[in-house]
């Protein structure tokens, strides 16, 4: 069993960056992959990206060429930057592991002003 906890989150322009931590309860080192996931208000949770154990990075197509997800193993983190933030990347984020694998954290409230 693996906890998460996100943080990093707030309030930015359109345009901004801001960079999400995500801090795993034991070692990440040998989860095959770790995923990002967001769910805006009224809306289902979306998969917004992934990275596997050799670094390997996916993208949702709504993302793609903004957002880089990294992971240091070392600090049983995952992060998130994200750049040039658009009114609709306004949602609250998590982390997890293989896909959903485990119980989800409180998640990071990220808010987009337009």
């Amino acid at each position: 069993q693996v906890q998460f906890v996100e943080s990093g989150g707030g309030l930015v322009q359109a345009g901004g960056s801001l960079r999400l931590s995500c801090a795993a309860s034991r070692s990440i080192e040998n989860i095959p992959r770790m995923d990002w996931h967001r769910q805006s208000p009224g809306q289902e949770r979306e998969w917004v990206a992934l990275i596997t154990r050799d670094g390997t990075t996916n993208y949702a197509d709504s993302v793609k060429g903004r957002f880089t997800v990294s992971r240091d193993n070392a600090k049983k983190t995952l992060f998130l930057q994200m750049n040039n933030l658009k009114s609709e990347d306004t949602a609250v984020y998590y982390c997890n592991a293989n896909f959903h694998q485990y119980k989800w954290g409180q998640g990071t409230q990220v808010t987009v002003s337009s």
